[in-house]
């Protein structure tokens, strides 16, 4: 009895009979009122950066480029209407990755209807401008708008900056024109050129001006690879929503399985998902011993270095032999796992039995996760479009490009409505006022940072209080079936409807602060990931690893806060207080039954992760089989694509979601069941006058004495 009173001494008391409690109370008042205000001005002040972004950002600098006049290029309604595409008088000026990436060059920059798709020179084109008057009318397209003085000498015209000195073949990358780059045995070419004439009359060597072939294939890798991924895109996305619509119809029909034989399609797909891996092993060491002795097989992935094509790393032997060793080690973890859990599975499966009877009575639960994702994708959709119109909501800055040597105004700010009767231009005749970038020093500008970490934190705010209502919203349906005596007739009409209504009503403040604190856990990551980035370039060994060891420790604190909030919303669910006192009756409740927490719940979560992972995985083979043209009786309806991997990893992600939107309605199930369960033995003792609300079968499997450390007195003279 000493062992009884100091257990329950440390973790609280436990629950008392209450006649009058029948599940989910319906007289409750509201609570955490200060964090709702709280919450209420946050939302509102949202709003207002929202306005203040839309009110001066300007979403035409993301979707049109601009020239060197600070124009679009493109807009409709414009000057340059009808010319889409930014052409770079001399764009081997700016060779360097970096900047070709950040499409700033430091060069005279145009609008054109088209890019250039030849070679062709200022010189050439000017001598023979009365035998081809069509070659001038040709390349004056590209030259600063409204030239066209053929008296101009060459000189004249590059000294005024008027013209590029040559063109070469381009190719249009995000609305830019940018050369048509190939690389050949290490050399850099154009077109099919290495060399041009520069505008002093010297020549230019491609490669060595592009840092060499390193350098351009960054450049070259980027842009191609980016065209080919969106170009797989528009090929595939059909067929990547018929694959998401298989896994919803997988999940779904899983999910009704488990309503009439649980065991049967637990224990299938433990089966399956262990002969899945089995055939994955198999399958490696096949492919490995197949490229024994073949010519290249032998290059490790080290040496190969990243390509793009991922099919490339499939003709390596290290490839197969890193697939198979993970395979094995999975397969091994899983085996070992259900030898030692054996019995407990057993016990998951009752838990898994009664869930699926309750999401058989309350259907509508399958279809809340549907407004929960619109939800998200709301949350989204304002947080991406208030950051588009806040980064665009700088003003234009325009720069003095020159000769850093022998100008002193290179890259200082100008302003080019009075640059041509500044004294720049008498101090540096070759000068040029050039727009650089978005920014400027106004009032509003110092305070855009703010804005932007307001946007940040608001966004991580409510998403986690979607997520939030979400789960008090299934935990007060589930709690309504398991505390109703005569199941289904005592169960609520609409309880999920109800049990939302209940949170909005009462719980809006609770659920803002369960997720105010999950979100300042999560801005605090990403500052330290945003430092740990910093700190890697100054290659500080000290501030690193206290950075790594501040990133472990509030991940830690982040997915404990996951696991609190989760089961505190559940007792919110059923009793209406406060979001701490919830919090703390459910740690106390967990802790009086660590055992069950430990050996129960967390194996339930491990099948469920494991239907998770054999639809996706079945998915995602059938996925490869199809985008790589292995399915015979459908292989003419396959599209052609550079990168089957780009809709195959998004087929698999999406598959994901669709399951895990299934799934975890499962999960908050068994967790609402799990802890009205824990309730259901301190409160009642099964006799007449206070008798089980769980199932005689769960309560058979689940009841064991073994699992109370220590019982109560009613469980020992039972």
């Amino acid at each position: 009895m000493s062992t009884e009173k100091n257990f329950y001494g440390k973790y609280d008391e436990p629950k008392k009979f209450d006649p009058s409690f029948k599940g989910p109370i319906a007289n409750r008042s509201c609570t955490d009122i200060i964090c709702c205000l709280i919450f209420f001005v946050a939302i509102l002040g949202y709003f207002v950066v929202g306005i203040i972004a839309w009110t001066h950002g300007d979403p035409r600098k993301v979707i049109y480029p601009t020239d060197s006049r600070g124009e679009f290029c493109g807009q409709v309604g414009s000057q340059n209407e009808h010319k889409p595409f930014l052409f770079y008088f001399n764009i081997l000026k700016c060779a360097s990755p970096l900047v070709l990436l950040e499409f700033q060059c430091p060069t005279t920059q145009t609008c054109v209807s088209k890019c250039p798709e030849r070679f062709d020179s200022f010189i050439t084109t000017h001598a023979q401008l009365k035998v081809k008057p069509e070659r001038w009318k040709y390349y004056t397209q590209f030259c600063k708008p409204g030239f066209n003085d053929s008296t101009k000498t060459p000189v004249q015209v590059f000294k005024d900056g008027d013209c590029p000195a040559f063109i070469t073949p381009n190719k249009p990358f995000t609305r830019r024109c940018f050369p048509d780059l190939k690389i050949e045995k290490g050399v850099v070419k154009i077109g099919n050129k290495t060399t041009f004439s520069g505008e002093d009359g010297g020549s230019v060597n491609v490669t060595s001006l592009l840092e060499g072939a390193k350098g351009a294939n960054i450049v070259l890798d980027a842009r191609e690879v980016a065209m080919k991924i969106f170009e797989d895109y528009t090929k595939s996305w059909y067929w990547i929503l018929i694959g998401m619509i298989i896994a919803l119809v997988v999940s779904l029909l899983f999910v009704i399985l488990l309503r009439f034989i649980a065991a049967f399609m637990i224990w299938l797909n433990i089966l399956l998902v262990i002969a899945v891996l089995g055939y994955g092993i198999y399958h490696c060491y096949m492919e490995y011993a197949k490229l024994k002795g073949v010519s290249g097989s032998e290059v490790t992935i080290t040496d190969l270095g990243f390509q793009t094509d991922l099919r490339v790393y499939l003709h390596l032997r290290q490839t197969w032999l890193a697939f198979l060793i993970i395979l094995a080690i999975m397969e091994v973890i899983i085996i070992l796992m259900l030898i030692f859990l054996r019995k407990r599975i057993l016990i998951a499966i009752a838990l898994l039995k009664e869930a699926s009877r309750a999401v058989g009575c309350i259907m509508s639960t399958l279809v809340y996760p549907i407004i929960t994702f619109m939800l998200l994708l709301l949350c989204v959709a304002y947080w991406g479009v208030t950051a588009v119109f806040l980064s665009t909501s700088s003003e234009p800055v325009y720069k003095v490009f020159a000769n850093e040597n022998t100008c002193n105004y290179s890259m200082k700010t100008c302003n080019p409505k009075t640059f041509n009767v500044s004294n720049i231009i008498k101090q540096c005749p070759e000068a040029q006022c050039l727009f650089a970038f978005y920014g400027g020093e106004s009032y509003y500008h110092r305070y855009l940072i703010l804005f932007q970490f307001y946007n940040v934190f608001l966004f991580f705010w409510l998403t986690n209080f979607v997520i939030a209502l979400g789960q008090v919203t299934l935990a007060g349906a589930f709690a309504s079936y398991y505390w109703a005596f005569n199941k289904p007739a005592d169960v609520p009409a609409c309880p999920v409807f109800s049990s939302m209504g209940r949170a909005l009503r009462y719980h809006t403040g609770s659920l803002a602060f369960g997720s105010l604190l999950l979100a300042i856990v999560q801005v605090i990551r990403v500052i330290l990931e945003y430092i740990d980035q910093k700190v890697k370039g100054a290659k500080n060994k000290l501030a690193q690893f206290i950075l790594s060891c501040l990133k472990c420790c509030f991940w830690c604190l982040e997915k404990f806060l996951k696991f609190l909030n989760r089961n505190a919303y559940i007792m919110v669910a059923i009793y209406g207080k406060n979001f701490c006192t919830s919090a703390r009756n459910a740690f106390f409740l967990l802790m009086r039954n660590i055992i069950r927490v430990v050996v129960l719940d967390k194996v339930t979560d491990f099948l469920l992760f494991l239907g998770k992972m054999l639809i996706v995985g079945g998915v995602g083979v059938l996925g490869f089989f199809f985008f790589t043209n292995q399915i015979i009786i459908i292989e003419d309806k396959a599209p052609t694509l550079n990168y089957y991997w780009v809709p195959l990893l998004t087929l698999i992600v999406g598959s994901y979601l669709v399951a895990h939107g299934f799934f975890s309605v499962y999960a908050m199930c068994v967790d609402t069941l799990f802890l009205c369960f824990c309730e259901d033995l301190e409160r009642n003792d099964g006799s007449a006058e206070r008798p089980y609300y769980t199932s005689l079968e769960l309560r058979h499997i689940l009841y064991k004495k073994e699992y109370d450390s220590p019982q109560t007195p009613q469980m020992q003279e039972e």
